[in-house]
């Protein structure tokens, strides 16, 4: 977010500022169609009901800030920021703002209202910790049929050549 736009949005200027109702938006995110009966208009950002969220991408909006299981981003909800305003009594959450700060790709077609978000790089992570790879035998120098499952437990290191 530019430090012009940053500055609007903290000092309650920003674009979205008056609140027009019956904008509808839809979002796509791994293999879910979410459709948004009310956005607020923006002329470059998603904001949605905190309700919504957890439709979109599981983050669910906690005092301590826009969290899905051990991965916490810090909102401030207690005034107007780059990531929660209120209009008319009504909170609204920037996802756009939370896909920047996850380093989350997204593309959108604002003429048709349709946001498109990619894998959140911090979710490849967990499963990159904990992901485990298949078992496979190879011969080793000698021959012999060595099994990854023989290494369970240790460091392994796996070098792949190709002549081509």
């Amino acid at each position: 977010m530019s430090i012009i736009r940053k500055t609007l949005v903290l000092l309650g200027l920003s674009l979205c500022s008056t609140l027009v109702r019956g904008q509808a938006a839809t979002v796509l995110y791994q293999e879910r169609v979410v459709e948004l009966q009310e956005v607020l208009p923006d002329a470059t950002d998603l904001w949605v009901k905190p309700e919504d969220l957890t439709r979109i991408n599981d983050f669910e909006l906690k005092p301590q800030g826009a969290c899905f299981e051990e991965i916490c981003i810090p909102v401030l909800q207690d005034r107007d920021s780059d990531m929660y305003i209120t209009r008319q009594d009504q909170g609204w959450f920037n996802v756009t703002e939370l896909a920047d700060k996850l380093q989350q790709a997204y593309v959108v077609d604002y003429q048709e209202g349709v946001w498109a978000f990619g894998e959140m790089p911090v979710k490849r992570q967990s499963f990159l910790r904990g992901g485990q790879a298949p078992d496979f035998e190879l011969p080793d120098r000698d021959g012999n049929l060595v099994s990854l499952s023989d290494f369970r437990g240790k460091k392994v290191l796996l070098l792949t050549w190709a002549s081509w």
